[in-house]
């Protein structure tokens, strides 16, 4: 591995994530394509998965991309789907080198585009960078795999983890420049998660604010009995921006009529003893729909419920100064936690927004 391959990978990873949160069920891939030291072509996966980064690139290089090395971040695909394979443009286009940082786990790939490639004489080299690619892409990695998106769990808290006050207000306990962050958090996901609760006592639109992003995440709320109003906020546009109203076989014909009539998808899911949602199989139907990566942004009783089942992959927490009291509400439900364990999470970064803290921890077995 060269310092000039990790360079070049590098810049690749960074056009890449540009796609995060516009590509699913596509992974964010970027490509670079390098004749003798200079980039003569850059691309990315485009909003909607369309088109991929290595036409992207090969369209800006033109013949300057015979003889030259791409550097692709994911192995490039070697399937013919709504567009034909990026491994085929790359040997037409006279490409002698492709260097990747993964090869990809999809079984329609899977080795396929490195062996087209290499049956055509282009020189290929793998598993540059392949640490940082795979946190780039670790929801698309996690829906092969696992069967389930990566989900970033979202806590807003005071410093004594309190998330409302004994009277439940909770507008707004960070600041604007924290909120401002959030709303970039939701842009780089493909889906914002809330559970009833929240739902029904913040009436969120949950939609990205300001940023001007071409695709707004899909809304979903976890309502086990479909009891949140459809005429709020999430019912009133769920026209104009997707709504997926997660709820169990006991939400009765009616509410079920309301929310289809919102334009709302309705998505049937496992409840576990006490009628809530199973949130194991919730992820999987959202994967199945093709969603790679969700941020949940609570409230206490489903945030609780993905730490406890260890499907909370990342944490973002963020801690205002003010203090509300054991009267307040808690952050987290009840976990029944009756020992101490070896630390769950570790910390992956700290940043000072405006005059609150912003934590970002990793689960210890996850991604």
């Amino acid at each position: 591995m060269s310092d000039t391959d990790r360079r070049f990978m590098r810049l690749a990873l960074t056009l890449g994530a540009r796609g995060l949160g516009n590509v699913w069920p596509n992974p964010a891939v970027g490509c670079v394509i390098v004749r003798d030291g200079i980039v003569v072509g850059r691309g990315w996966t485009q909003p909607g998965g369309r088109p991929h980064a290595e036409v992207r690139a090969l369209a800006q290089a033109g013949e300057a991309a015979r003889g030259a090395t791409a550097y692709v971040t994911l192995e490039p695909c070697a399937h013919h789907g709504h567009t034909p394979p990026c491994a085929e443009a790359l040997i037409a286009a006279g490409v002698a080198r492709v260097v990747t940082a993964l090869t990809d786990p999809d079984p329609r790939v899977a080795g396929r585009g490195h062996a087209m490639l290499r049956a055509a004489g282009t020189a290929v080299t793998g598993d540059i960078e392949a640490e940082a690619a795979r946190r780039v892409n670790a929801g698309f990695l996690g829906r092969i795999t696992r069967g389930r998106p990566l989900v970033t769990l979202k806590l807003a808290l005071t410093l004594d983890a309190r998330i409302a006050t004994a009277t439940g207000e909770s507008r707004w306990i960070t600041g604007p420049e924290a909120r401002r962050r959030v709303h970039l958090m939701r842009a780089r996901h493909d889906a914002v998660m809330v559970g009833s609760g929240t739902a029904r006592a913040d009436d969120p639109d949950l939609r990205v604010r300001e940023l001007g992003v071409s695709r707004q995440p899909v809304r979903v709320v976890a309502d086990s009995r479909l009891g949140v109003s459809p005429e709020g906020r999430l019912g009133r546009t769920a026209l104009e921006t997707p709504v997926w109203m997660l709820h169990g076989p006991q939400a009765s014909p009616s509410a079920r009529v309301a929310w289809s009539s919102t334009g709302a998808e309705l998505i049937e899911c496992a409840t576990d003893p006490l009628g809530r949602i199973d949130i194991g199989d919730a992820l999987g139907q959202l994967a199945a729909r093709g969603l790679t990566r969700v941020f949940c942004e609570g409230g206490g009783g489903l945030a609780a419920s993905l730490v406890r089942s260890g499907l909370a992959d990342r944490l973002a927490v963020f801690s205002a100064g003010r203090l509300f009291g054991a009267d307040g509400t808690a952050g987290l439900a009840a976990m029944g936690v009756t020992r101490l364990g070896a630390p769950d999470w570790h910390l992956t970064g700290v940043e000072q927004l405006g005059a609150d803290l912003l934590h970002e921890w990793q689960y210890s077995q996850g991604v």
